[in-house]
């Protein structure tokens, strides 16, 4: 008898699917894949796969904030991943770039409200204007 628990994730490509065979063995197995994969890695008791689940999602996070982030095309939910950064800034620095056009360097970012010097210090490593 096999149990399937689908819980929604933060990225709409994956599908994070807890799937428990029950029975004599008593392993659980995780899938945290796109969904057309179909092997999960089988683990022995519920920490071990919990553990699993923490650092998938760790490095996923990881992955998000090391992103280089084309500050001419991001959209809202990219440029949220930038230090110093939240929705609102983000919607600012969007309407900035369709009223005015493409930032042509990453200090300009200053010409929006709300950003100054010290936040595009803090991003410009994870920061481009070029395609």
């Amino acid at each position: 008898m096999n149990v399937h628990h689908k819980a929604s994730s933060v990225s709409s490509t994956t599908t994070v699917t807890l799937t428990m065979a029950l029975g004599l063995v008593g392993l659980i197995c995780v899938a945290m894949m796109p969904i057309s994969a179909n092997a999960a890695p089988c683990f022995d008791s519920p920490q071990r796969a919990y553990d699993y689940l923490l650092a998938k999602e760790a490095s996923a996070i990881q992955a998000r904030e090391q992103k280089i982030i084309n500050i001419n095309r991001a959209s809202e939910g990219e440029l949220v991943s930038l230090n110093g950064i939240g929705s609102s800034k983000a919607q600012a620095i969007v309407l900035y770039r369709e009223m005015f056009g493409d930032f042509k360097t990453f200090d300009e970012l200053t010409k929006v409200k709300g950003i100054g010097t010290k936040t595009v210090e803090k991003n410009r490593e994870r920061l481009s204007v070029q395609d």
